[in-house]
């Protein structure tokens, strides 16, 4: 029988579900896109965050390899291409809600194509699986099943949270506090990729002074 640390998966499956369930850019784009577009979209949505979290999966288990070594310039330059790009999706987001009635539907809000560049250039997921997911590569005694595990824990307990979290917004809130939370959540978006404009950039100029 294969060995596993019990008390690091358990710690492993606690800390990702916090970290999910934060609000985030990843949380705000999932929430929003499925009061916009229904469930269907919210599925579209996170299948995109998914894609970019096995993406950064694969780089950090090539970084703990010592296969990798991503430059701190163009390091910090990723991170304000990413900024930038979650303040184009606030922006989108603000257009799409109006005052009164329903949400634009369709490719306005979410899918997975946004979905995806969110989660590839969200700060948090950049930071966790660069630094912090390598913590626990010692679930198993061989690496390379550990990062399976971990893996498929992510990809399931990414889906399982983003979907509860989208369920509880929808059902607990009526239509008109739906639409102000969309616009909070445009507003939102924006705010942090002002703040991970400033950090990147003030970055970028120190490492190129």
């Amino acid at each position: 029988m294969i060995g596993f640390d019990l008390n690091l998966l358990l710690l492993y499956i606690v800390t990702v579900t916090v970290m999910i369930a934060l609000p985030g850019p990843v949380m705000i784009l999932v929430v929003s896109a499925g009061l916009s577009g229904g469930p269907r979209r919210a599925l579209s949505t996170i299948a995109g965050t998914n894609a970019a979290s096995l993406l950064l999966i694969a780089l950090s288990a090539l970084m703990v390899q010592g296969l990798l070594a991503i430059d701190e310039a163009y390091f910090n330059g990723i991170k304000l291409l990413g900024a930038l790009y979650i303040g184009y999706v606030g922006w989108g987001l603000l257009r799409a809600v109006p005052f009164e009635g329903r949400p634009q539907s369709g490719g306005g809000v979410g899918g997975f194509g946004k979905g995806f560049m969110v989660a590839i250039a969200n700060p948090k997921d950049i930071i966790f699986f660069a630094s912090f997911f390598p913590q626990f590569i010692g679930i198993m005694p061989q690496p390379a099943l550990s990062l399976v595990v971990l893996t498929l824990l992510w990809v399931a307990l990414d889906f399982a949270t983003l979907m509860v979290m989208f369920q509880l917004v929808r059902r607990l809130l009526r239509p008109v506090l739906q639409r102000a939370l969309l616009r909070c959540s445009g507003v939102l978006l924006i705010v942090v990729a002002l703040v991970g404009v400033a950090f990147a950039g003030r970055a970028l100029w120190t490492t190129s002074g």
